[in-house]
């Protein structure tokens, strides 16, 4: 694949809009047709430590890519640049995708701190729609980049946990 290949992997959608639309959507949902779900003293002891565990997560994901000089999804102007590295370290040592993770677990912290079904009831769809949109397009690109080594990686970490 080559190395000036302009938006090698190629999303459409930028990631965190993936999470954000139907977050809104379940929050105005919610508006509508109140749907709690947690009994209300347990929403932030299940909702602090899943945001503040995506947050780490997120954060050391960013850190590891950086430190790799490659680019991270979502940060103004890397878009463009091919992956140059490919990482099995940190993070990506448990998870072929800690940044996603790092998104889903947000997304469940703040359902269940605002304590709002729908929310909740649409993560399977934000999952699915990234692993349709971003992860499988991720997967093939970096299969056809770093070939042997991202099979071999790929049968060794799992795709989420």
């Amino acid at each position: 694949m080559p190395e000036d290949e302009p938006n090698a992997i190629g999303l459409g959608v930028p990631p965190p809009v993936i999470y954000l639309g139907p977050l809104l959507l379940g929050l105005l949902l919610d508006r509508k047709i109140p749907a709690p779900f947690l009994p209300r003293r347990s929403t932030r002891i299940v909702g602090l430590p899943l945001i503040g565990g995506g947050v780490l997560l997120g954060g050391w994901t960013f850190r590891t890519m950086r430190r790799a000089d490659t680019p991270v999804i979502g940060e103004p102007f890397v878009a463009e640049k091919p992956t140059s590295t490919l990482i099995t370290d940190g993070p990506f040592g448990y998870s072929r995708n800690p940044g996603y993770l790092a998104g889903a677990m947000v997304y469940a912290g703040i359902a269940s701190l605002t304590n709002v079904l729908w929310v909740f009831l649409l993560l399977p769809v934000v999952l699915l729609t990234m692993r349709r949109t971003a992860i499988e397009r991720e997967e093939r690109y970096l299969e056809g980049k770093f070939g042997e080594e991202y099979l071999r990686y790929k049968a060794r970490v799992r795709r989420w946990i």
